[in-house]
């Protein structure tokens, strides 16, 4: 039998994911917890019983904090919470949120939401647990960027904008924070086929032209970023700073 490579071995360590509990987030806590991590989900809803299961069959830890990321005082409140209880050595900003609007008529309201969950929410998740990663100088942050935070897309002005300041919050941080045993890196999403993107595809003619742009001939699934978000948080990641890495299946090299 092979022996797992150390590298890339979490055991001991406890990652927050946001949104961990659905879609790709679900997909990030499940290789955490197969490297030998335990996990601490934070979302509006509970953990679902299969990430319990899934947990509990490794040997792993899975427990859930209600978080609202629209609110700075909840976000507040939840990460002393988490922080009283564990040592947070792995931070996931991957929940997000989305709308959809022409730019001409897209509502302040609406854009502020978007940029207040996608952006300042996770600056302040960043400056939260990045704190006491910095006091011990070691921490892995992992963001989730996406294919918007190098292109501009169709109404979704404010997710676009959100996502490319997140691709370069990451490189401030890694500026920052680098020198000091904080690696600081994102993740870019390729087309995914989770909620998020529901209106995609169930519009024939966007997925037709969406789908035969993507080399690999196929959507992503969160298992695609499971690996990726276990390799960032791992010792075999150590020189890796500031670093957006695209998980598209090709997309951004046609």
């Amino acid at each position: 039998m092979s022996t797992p490579n150390p590298a890339f071995d979490l055991t001991g360590r406890t990652a927050v994911v946001t949104g961990g509990g659905r879609g790709l987030g679900l997909g990030m806590s499940k290789a955490l917890l197969d490297a030998g991590a335990d996990v601490v989900v934070l979302a509006r809803g509970g953990v679902p019983t299969e990430l319990e299961a899934y947990a509990a069959e490794r040997g792993r830890t899975v427990s859930f904090f209600r978080v609202d990321l629209a609110d700075p005082a909840s976000i507040d409140a939840v990460a002393a919470e988490v922080l009283a209880a564990h040592t947070v050595d792995i931070l996931v900003n991957n929940a997000g949120t989305q709308d959809r609007y022409p730019a001409a008529d897209f509502p302040l309201d609406a854009w502020d939401a978007v940029i207040d969950v996608n952006l300042r929410a996770v600056f302040q998740l960043c400056q939260l647990f990045g704190r006491p990663m910095l006091e011990r100088g070691d921490g892995k942050i992992i963001n989730t960027a996406s294919l918007l935070t190098f292109q501009g897309g169709l109404n979704v002005a404010a997710y676009a904008a959100s996502k490319g300041a997140v691709g370069q919050l990451t490189k401030a941080l890694c500026n920052e924070w680098s020198g000091k045993g904080v690696n600081v890196n994102a993740v870019a999403p390729g087309y995914m086929a989770t909620d998020m993107n529901e209106a995609l595809l169930a519009d024939p003619v966007r997925l037709e032209q969406l789908s035969v742009r993507i080399p690999a001939g196929r959507w992503g699934t969160p298992e695609d970023m499971g690996g990726v978000v276990v390799f960032l948080a791992s010792p075999a990641a150590q020189y890796v700073h500031g670093q957006v890495i695209a998980v598209d299946g090709g997309w951004m090299a046609r």
